[in-house]
């Protein structure tokens, strides 16, 4: 390995594997999936093969610029994560725990209007139409005993 190579390297306020490919590192940061690692990848103009130890601080700062505003670097609007926001109209791409906060709040938003999803998360119950009946049960064990010897 070289003398520049970063084992541990910051983006977005997350830690990533230096030793990873670079789409492949940019997946552990929250809200950046394989496709939309590989995009960014390609609009900074930086090999995707590259490990992402290897980058130099100039390449690292354009990765950054393409997770901070992804449209302005040409990736197509249907690979954000937030398209057409309430409150906008915007179609935005949050990540870290800007991404983890608005998913919050649109769920307290849900509760407040009394949607039947916002009633299924006050209850604790599954939200998107799964069967309950026989699963996500909680709880204590009910109806099973232990044969005695």
């Amino acid at each position: 390995m070289p003398e520049e190579f970063r084992y541990v390297v910051r983006l977005a306020d997350t830690d990533l594997d230096g030793f990873r490919k670079v789409p492949y590192a940019l997946t552990r940061i929250k809200g950046v999936g394989i496709r939309l690692g590989w995009a960014i990848a390609r609009a900074a103009g930086i090999d995707p093969d590259k490990r992402l130890g290897l980058l130099s601080e100039d390449e690292l700062k354009r990765i950054e610029a393409v997770l901070r505003e992804p449209l302005k670097f040409g990736i197509p609007n249907w690979m954000l994560n937030r398209r057409k926001d309430l409150e906008t109209g915007k179609d935005l791409h949050l990540i870290g725990s800007d991404l983890e906060f608005r998913v919050k709040q649109d769920i307290e938003f849900m509760k407040s209007i009394k949607s039947w999803k916002g009633w299924r998360h006050s209850l604790g119950l599954k939200v998107r139409g799964q069967r309950t009946r026989t699963t996500g049960r909680t709880g204590r064990t009910v109806g099973v005993h232990r044969r005695r010897r």
